[in-house]
C-alpha cells in the first residue's frame, strides 16, 4: 500500500510530498465535528456564566490558530500561506451540543484538508476544556472533511 500513498516513496520511506511544479490554484477545505455534552452543561455555555468565560469565542479563535499551526502539528503537512479561515461554533440542542465547522482557503500548491481538520479538532478540544469543570463525560466525535475543492485531484463533497 505505501507505493499508493503520496506520503511515501518508492521505498516505503516517509516524505513531504514535492509540489514545486504544481500551479498554484485557489483552495478550499470546509470540515466538520461536533461535542455531546447534557443539556445542563449547554445551557451554562450558553448563558455566558462558565467558570472560563465565553466558552464559544475562545473556541473560534483556537480554531483559527490551529489551522496556522496544523504543519508546526502533523510532520508531513506543508506550512501554507492561509488567505482566510472562518471558524463557526453553533449550538445544537438535539445533540445537545455544540457543532463545530471551519472553512479554511489558500492560493497555493496543495490543497488546506488537514487545516481545515485540525481547526475543527481544537475548537472542540477548546469547547471541552472550558466545560470539564461541569461535564467531564462530553464527547467529540463526527470530525470529518465535508467538502475541498482546487487542485489536481478535483473537488469532493461528503454524501450525505
Amino acid at each position: 500500500m505505501a507505493n499508493q500513498l503520496t506520503h511515501f516513496d518508492s521505498e516505503g520511506r516517509a516524505r513531504m510530498v514535492e509540489v514545486t511544479g504544481k500551479d498554484a490554484t485557489a483552495r478550499v477545505a470546509i470540515a466538520q465535528g461536533r461535542i455531546r455534552m447534557r443539556a445542563e452543561t449547554l445551557a451554562l455555555a450558553l448563558s455566558g456564566d462558565a467558570k472560563k468565560g465565553d466558552a464559544r469565542a475562545v473556541a473560534e479563535v483556537a480554531g483559527v490558530m490551529a489551522a496556522k499551526k496544523t504543519a508546526d502539528l502533523i510532520p508531513l503537512c506543508h506550512p501554507l500561506p492561509l488567505t482566510g479561515v472562518q471558524i463557526a461554533v453553533a449550538d445544537d440542542s438535539e445533540l445537545p451540543g455544540f457543532v463545530v465547522t471551519a472553512r479554511v482557503t489558500t492560493l497555493g500548491q496543495t490543497g488546506v484538508e488537514m487545516e481545515a481538520l485540525t481547526a475543527v479538532s481544537v475548537a472542540l478540544l477548546t469547547l471541552y476544556d472550558m466545560l470539564k469543570a461541569a461535564d467531564k463525560a462530553m464527547t467529540i466525535e463526527a470530525v470529518a472533511l465535508l467538502e475541498k475543492s482546487g487542485g489536481a485531484s478535483g473537488d469532493f463533497r461528503r454524501a450525505p
